[in-house]
């Protein structure tokens, strides 16, 4: 084992004259074309040199030796690996310094050298600040490094660790192992451990430390560096480390320039001086353009450029000394600030003019034959999508009235938006098609297509688009757009989030959860919604196939009525007419089950269903019992009949309102139920009171004036008003009667 002090003289005999700092002497010639510029498998450029006279001065010389059969590069004891002249670089092995327990001895013992590197301030070679690491491995390791005489630059490196179990492959953060930058400017280094470093204690799993610079991207750390030799092994007891070298005998390009005593390195013509990065000195660099050895005469070669293809695709390149050209193809003008063939515009007018007559023949052959096609793919496309979609009637009213607001989105945005119609994105069927849950542009819809493709059902969808295309009521649905292109029509709503109403009043506790005011107001709002419809959409509009579960409600509970598979047109004189519709079983109109007409008073017929639904909580159709216990309407009209309301009504319902106000949406419900339509009240006459209740129920202690005509509506006796009295009084005939102390009124 060599101790540190003892290696001293060696280092310094064995390194010292390579090392040294050269000056360099003005007016050496050329190398020699006899010069060796190989060895082994490493190219020795010039400024450096293995033979005599063969580098710019001799610090830059360099001996090739033959070690197990190779001729190899050394630089004093360093290998060199390679030398690049682009970046100024040597790569070397430097040799790894290990501190070790002896077993035998019991005594800590160095291996390896500790003076990684030495030369002068004039040296060409500088340790490398950006490439190397100091680094240092083992779980008791303390190393330093120092420069000369230790009057400089002094680092540490520590390494520790408790046990091999804290260690992580490829982890050098100071856990087993550690690496430490280093200054710039340095041209020599010495390492030591302190001799506080012990591994006595802990040789069984690690014995040596050990300490180097070396290039980091070289090094990835292992476990088994610490607690075997495999770090010494792997790399032979030497690790690559970077020199940075210049000719250090100026401190810059300028003054190189104008150094009339020392020699300018850059002799190529085509070459450049680049200033060093770490400490004085320059090097050379070809210009742009060239390539070779700036450090001779004529090293700097033309480098044929186009072999790069730097000029567009669809043009041609051309060298030329130190540069290439572009140019394009006739008819085109190579434009240099976007490296593209544009078209040259003069030439392009000079042909045109003489082939003008031509073009103008072959300009109209083309626009007409393109008119004759457009003109039969539209014909095609109406003839077959139009029609079969039932999309003539809607595509007359859009060339009739301008502005019709839609979007006609294509197959495959409605695809994207579904997930190709996902399973899981279904949120309802109905008797007219799927409807499934999308998204267009970030927003949220609701999209429907037809389940069957017989010839009715696409009548009817191009039948609803008509119909909704003329809405605009916060209480209506909104058609967003459609999709005419497929076989199977696709309509596009606005998305209402939250269910409907059937769901809310038959869902499992769902009734259980929201007031009855809440309920009231839905059934407000739907009316409100029909009765836009019925009164003031030009045609008037009958929905057809009104149910609680084609009552949708959005985020904030509001209703809006939906699915007009089943609408009509109302004709403008009013008559009625007889027309094919689905309806649902148990909203149906008894009157439509006899005469086959359809009016608008069948969906006040509907609508006072959704009123018993509401007041009952039962489904409007039972399959079971008798044909009276099956029909919700029967059930409450008999009740209605024997005064027997309370046995109808659902608990929950009962205990939140007054019976007054009950029996008043209960009296309306009748008059909707009505077998006689002309007896039934209009939809806006449904509105009207189902406002004037709601009020009543919210402000249950305010004494409303109301006219005879909701009083005739309501089947009562005229009065001149009602009469509202204080929450919490016994109200009517009955002072045991259940009170709803928010809502409960009393009329007279």
């Amino acid at each position: 084992m060599f101790q540190p002090n003892n290696m001293q003289m060696l280092l310094q005999l064995g390194l010292g004259f390579v090392l040294l700092a050269a000056q360099y002497a003005p007016g050496i010639a050329a190398p020699s074309s006899q010069c060796r510029r190989q060895c082994g498998n490493v190219e020795i450029p010039y400024p450096f040199g293995i033979d005599p006279g063969c580098s710019l001065t001799q610090a830059f010389d360099l001996s090739c030796e033959v070690q197990d059969g190779i001729p190899k590069p050394f630089s004093g004891d360093f290998e060199v690996l390679d030398i690049s002249l682009a970046q100024g670089t040597a790569r070397v092995l430097n040799y790894i310094l290990g501190y070790c327990y002896n077993t035998s001895t019991g005594s800590m013992e160095y291996f390896g050298l500790s003076w990684g590197f030495s030369g002068d301030p004039s040296s060409p070679y500088r340790l490398s600040d950006t490439q190397n690491r100091f680094t240092v491995i083992g779980c008791s390791a303390l190393a330093l490094i120092s420069d000369y005489d230790g009057t400089g630059y002094q680092g540490l490196g520590v390494a520790t660790c408790r046990n091999l179990s804290d260690l992580v492959d490829g982890s050098c953060s100071g856990m087993g192992c550690s690496q430490t930058t280093i200054p710039k400017r340095m041209y020599y280094y010495n390492t030591t451990f302190s001799p506080s470093v012990d591994t006595s204690q802990i040789w069984e799993f690690n014995r040596c430390s050990y300490a180097v610079l070396m290039e980091a991207a070289a090094f990835e750390f292992n476990t088994t560096y610490v607690s075997t030799n495999k770090f010494n092994d792997t790399y032979n007891g030497r690790v690559p480390m970077i020199l940075d070298w210049a000719i250090r005998d100026v401190k810059s390009c300028d003054a190189a320039k104008q150094n009339t005593t020392g020699t300018y390195a850059c002799l190529s013509a085509n070459s450049k001086c680049v200033d060093s990065t770490n400490d004085q000195g320059y090097t050379c660099n070809c210009t742009n353009g060239y390539e070779g050895n700036p450090y001779l005469q004529d090293g700097c070669k033309d480098v044929n450029e186009c072999n790069r293809n730097p000029c567009p695709s669809d043009g041609f390149c051309r060298n030329i000394v130190g540069k290439y050209r572009c140019s394009c193809r006739l008819g085109k003008k190579y434009v240099t600030e976007s490296n593209t063939c544009n078209p040259n515009i003069g030439f392009i007018i000079g042909v045109t003019m003489g082939l003008f007559g031509l073009m103008v023949i072959v300009m109209i052959t083309i626009f007409w034959g393109q008119m004759i096609i457009q003109k039969r793919k539209l014909n095609k496309v109406k003839q077959e999508y139009f029609r079969k979609h039932g999309g003539m009637l809607l595509f007359d009213k859009m060339k009739s009235e301008k502005g019709l607001a839609f979007n006609v989105f294509s197959e495959a945005e409605l695809i994207h938006a579904t997930d190709n119609f996902n399973s899981g994105r279904i949120i309802g069927k109905g008797g007219h098609g799927t409807v499934y849950k999308g998204i267009i542009k970030n927003m949220p819809v609701a999209i429907k297509r037809c389940a069957v493709v017989d010839e009715r059902q696409k009548k009817e969808f191009g039948q609803e688009m008509l119909i909704l295309s003329q809405i605009n009521h916060k209480n209506v649905v909104k058609l967003l757009g459609c999709c005419l292109e497929v076989e199977v029509p696709i309509l596009v709503y606005e998305f209402v989030l939250n269910g409907t109403l059937f769901e809310l009043i038959h869902g499992k506790n769902q009734a259980l959860e929201i007031s009855f005011n809440t309920l009231l107001r839905i059934a407000h709002e739907a009316a409100e919604g029909l009765s836009f419809l019925h009164s003031y959409a030009s045609p008037p509009i009958i929905h057809g196939d009104v149910k609680s579960s084609n009552i949708l409600l959005d985020d904030n509970y509001m209703a809006k009525v939906s699915d007009f598979g089943a609408s009509i047109l109302a004709p403008s004189d009013k008559e009625q007419f007889v027309t094919m519709v689905q309806g649902t079983c148990g909203y149906l109109d008894p009157e439509y089950m006899q005469t086959c007409q359809l009016t608008d008073k069948s969906d006040v017929y509907s609508f006072g269903v959704i009123l018993l639904e509401i007041l009952t909580g039962q489904l409007p159709l039972k399959l079971e019992g008798s044909e009276k216990q099956r029909s919700l309407s029967l059930i409450f009209l008999s009740a209605m009949k024997e005064n027997n309301l309370e046995a109808v009504l659902v608990n929950h319902v009962k205990g939140q309102e007054s019976m007054e106000l009950l029996r008043g949406i209960a009296d309306l419900a009748k008059r909707c139920l009505d077998m006689c339509g002309n007896n039934r009240p209009s939809m806006k006459e449904v509105a009207d009171e189902l406002n004037r209740l709601r009020k009543l129920s919210l402000h249950p202690w305010v004494q409303l004036g109301v006219e005879t005509g909701v009083e005739n509506l309501l089947g009562g006796d005229t009065t001149s008003g009602y009469e509202i009295e204080l929450s919490g009084y016994p109200m009517g005939e009955s002072e045991n009667q259940p009170i709803n102390p928010r809502s409960s009124y009393y009329a007279r």
